[in-house]
This record gives structure tokens, C-alpha cells and sequence, in this order.
């Protein structure tokens, strides 16, 4: 029995040398029919995400959901222990003494704000993920300093990529590449 790893394409990845030329090549490559692609650069460049296609984030939503259940679920927790489980009559105050629940309730919504935002993120991002196949493009370290990289996905339904590299090539780019997920 054998147990050979088969090496697959990942993508065709174009190596530019400014933030103009990575915006032109994703707005072509949007225009020309391709949805699965990646940007990376040093920098934010701005109209990217539009050229790209991205929607927006879901995760603004999953915050306010963790920091509402948080709301609820702290004022909720102290109304149940002080008015239900153990009422206990302290200086003729009421059981539901709200005013007295608001701290709690702020650093519980605060606190569920904060986790949904860092595991939202992680989770929608698919990380934790220590290797990468974009990770194997010649000249890729230099995307944190001063170069820009756009890669068309071996996923995209419009993917030959013999086609692919013909045209990120005729785009001008200082190199294209064909980068495996080995």
C-alpha cells in the first residue's frame, strides 16, 4: 500500500512592484471572470477588497452577539441569584436592584465582546495555520516589505492554468509563478 502524497496546484501567483499595478491586475481579473483570488501586500491598498470581490466581515455581527449574550446573560445570572435562588432583603432594598447589576453586567459584555472577537477571528481566517502554499513563491518575504502579490486560485472555476499564467503575464508583472499546496 502505498502512501504517496499527491503534489496539486494551488495557484498562479504574479509578483508586482507597486500597489497601482496589483489594484490593475485584480480589477482585470475580476472583470475576466475570476472570483478566487488572494491579494497580499505590505501595505493596505486602498479599493483592494472591492477589486478583489470581498464582502464584508461577519464578525462586527459575532462581536455584538457575544457582547449582547454577555448583557443579557450577566444581568440575567445576577437577577436569578439575588431575586430567585437566595432572596435576601438588605437595607429594604428590592431582590431586582438593577442599578446594582450594571457593573457585572458591562464587564460581562465587555469580556464576551473581546473572546468572540479573537476566536471570530481566528475561526474565520482558518488559523491556526503554520504553513501556507503561497508560502512557496520565490521573492514571497518580500510581501511584508515592498512588493505586492496576486494569486488565482487553482479552486476558481475558471482555472487552466496554462491560461492563468498567460494572462497575469501579459499584465507586466516582474514575475508569475506556479506555486503547488506541497
Amino acid at each position: 500500500m502505498s502512501h504517496e502524497r499527491t503534489i496539486s496546484t494551488y495557484g498562479v501567483v504574479a509578483e508586482f512592484a507597486s500597489d497601482k499595478e496589483v489594484l490593475d491586475a485584480a480589477h482585470k481579473a475580476r472583470e475576466a471572470g475570476y472570483t478566487i483570488m488572494e491579494a497580499y501586500s505590505p501595505v493596505p491598498v486602498h479599493g483592494l477588497d472591492e477589486a478583489l470581490g470581498r464582502k464584508r466581515s461577519r464578525l462586527p455581527w459575532l462581536v455584538f452577539f457575544g457582547g449582547l449574550t454577555g448583557c443579557v446573560g450577566g444581568f440575567f445570572m445576577q437577577y436569578w441569584m439575588s431575586a430567585m435562588d437566595y432572596p435576601w432583603n438588605v437595607g429594604g432594598r428590592p431582590p431586582n436592584s438593577w442599578p446594582a447589576f450594571i457593573p457585572v453586567t458591562f464587564e460581562l459584555t465587555i469580556l464576551l465582546s473581546a473572546f468572540t472577537a479573537v476566536f471570530g477571528m481566528f475561526g474565520l481566517n482558518g488559523l491556526p495555520r503554520p504553513h501556507h502554499p503561497i508560502f512557496n513563491t520565490p521573492n514571497f518575504d518580500r510581501s511584508t516589505l515592498d512588493h505586492y502579490f496576486l494569486c488565482i486560485e487553482a479552486e476558481d472555476p475558471q482555472f487552466h492554468e496554462e491560461d492563468v499564467t498567460r494572462f497575469l503575464s501579459e499584465m507586466g508583472p516582474e514575475a508569475v509563478n506556479t506555486i503547488t499546496d506541497a
